[in-house]
């Protein structure tokens, strides 16, 4: 049986002028007047080159309407490579674009929001390629297939037979054979698509990341000072590229990987090239993984010890989040991409009301015992909590219990991007409330334009501006939630 949603037991106007989550809070450089927290969404709005679109506009807009004390701007990518409808910073063309959204967010949120965006980036992975192509196309034919072949077949022919023919037999062989032959990497190409790792030191370009990325963090920083933003949000999370060099799997042997010195190594450097750019009077933080989830990952403890060397090294706040990895991703359809949302690790992340136990603030736990560690440090650095917070009461328990300094709330804010407001307010009960399905999610995995089920079908209420709503591309689905309602 699904779970409930908990009793809200939405607060006066005067329980939440006197609430800890509607008090003030310094986040490096910058004072958040509330402790609400929005973080970082992809909602697939962007042009197919990165750049910002109206409907980009008017989805930050939308959310900055409800005032949250913080706005993380989506992963956004730090090469000027293409990436799909993502926005991009990889460049000094996209800085016009990106200071529309800043004009955008302090118009609508009469100045009253902090504006971060979180900068990300992602090696390579290919969709699941039809078996035929594979053979012909990607495999690169060695001796070791031949011997395989003999192996399976009993045959020696195979020894001496031509490239083109050894294709063409191992494309005809059943699934349990072509899994003897394949190496563990060759095989998982064939089945969920290749997929790059920072650990392929073979490959020049992942061999110079320790190099290169720094820089272009760096620069990318630069670019959303420029813009206007308050901060930035390094993305050392989940499945992509800093998280991976972060995580016990890690075993480059450059000395960016094995030991937790190494894994530590180039997200230090990338902050500090980051800081050096920037100055010290602009806030920096990241979000990164309490925990993996994934066998072979890292655990809790794992994630202490990065907390107190970024607040040793100066990062200005942490911003817990849990799974979402490649490892445990369920098999794609032919001709699709891994999503890292699809197993365990994934539901952990996204935890959701069919999940076993609940999913109401299951990560909570993950960001109390980072917060307590890096006190015991000695920093006072914030810490954001987040998974599956939807109500004044977890919200500000939360807080009073000391298991975060900011409540970050992703899928609830997406279903009523007023319910800060209508909170801070009186009004919770007006507040549309978070089904915790993920249909927002299963829109994402298809990289289609994200919205939630409780108000995408609504094609009649105008928008803010009062004009008629704009739809999705197949046009069945509005794009921003309906205005909150004028007292």
């Amino acid at each position: 049986m699904p779970h409930a949603l908990p009793e809200p037991n939405w607060p006066s106007q005067e329980e939440a002028q006197r609430s800890l989550l509607f008090s003030p809070l310094k986040v490096g450089a910058f004072t958040a007047p509330t402790r609400s927290w929005i973080p970082a969404m992809v909602p697939w709005r962007a042009t197919e080159e990165g750049e910002v679109t109206q409907d980009v506009l008017d989805w930050y807009g939308r959310f900055a309407e409800g005032q949250p004390g913080v706005l993380v701007i989506e992963a956004t990518g730090i090469r000027d490579v293409a990436s799909g409808p993502l926005l991009r910073i990889g460049h000094d063309r996209y800085i016009p674009g990106l200071k529309r959204i800043v004009d955008e967010v302090r118009k609508r949120s009469q100045g009253k929001t902090r504006l971060l965006i979180q900068l990300i980036d992602f090696l390579s992975i290919r969709r699941r390629p039809e078996p035929s192509k594979f053979f012909e196309r990607f495999l690169v034919i060695e001796e070791r297939h031949r011997v395989g072949l003999k192996s399976v077949t009993g045959e020696s022919s195979w020894l001496h037979a031509s490239e083109v023919d050894v294709r063409k037999a191992l494309a005809d062989l059943p699934n349990d054979s072509i899994e003897q032959i394949l190496d563990d990497r060759e095989w998982e190409a064939l089945q969920f698509g290749a997929r790059q790792r920072v650990w392929d030191l073979h490959e020049p370009a992942i061999e110079e990341l320790p190099r290169t990325l720094p820089t272009l963090f760096a620069d990318a920083a630069r670019r959303a000072q420029e813009a206007g933003f308050d901060g930035v949000e390094l993305h050392y999370a989940h499945a992509y590229t800093m998280a991976s060099f972060l995580s016990p799997l890690n075993q480059r042997t450059d000395g960016y990987g094995t030991t937790l010195e190494g894994r530590l190594r180039l997200p230090l450097e990338v902050l500090a090239a980051v800081r050096e750019r920037v100055g010290q009077d602009y806030t920096v933080g990241c979000r990164y993984l309490g925990d993996e989830v994934i066998e072979g990952g890292g655990r809790l403890a794992d994630a202490l010890s990065y907390a107190t060397a970024f607040a040793a090294a100066g990062m200005d706040f942490l911003s817990i989040s849990k799974g979402g990895k490649f490892e445990d991703a369920k098999q794609p359809r032919v001709g699709q991409s891994a999503y890292p949302y699809t197993g365990a690790s994934g539901l952990e992340c996204m935890p959701t009301v069919r999940m076993e136990e609940t999913p109401f603030g299951r990560n909570l736990p993950l960001s109390h015992a980072i917060r307590q560690s890096v006190r015991d440090e000695g920093f006072d650095i914030p810490v954001i909590g987040a998974g599956g917070i939807a109500s004044f009461v977890q919200a500000e328990q939360a807080l009073q219990n000391g298991d975060c300094d900011l409540i970050a709330s992703a899928r609830q804010s997406l279903a009523d991007p007023d319910w800060w407001l209508k909170m801070r307010q009186g009004q919770g009960a007006s507040v549309r409330r978070c089904k915790f399905t993920n249909y927002c999610e299963g829109l994402d995995q298809k990289h289609k334009q994200v919205t939630c089920q409780l108000w995408d079908k609504d094609k009649e209420t105008p928008d803010t501006c009062g004009s008629k709503p704009a739809l999705s591309l197949d046009g069945k689905r509005r794009l921003t939630p309906p205005p909150m309602p004028r007292s």
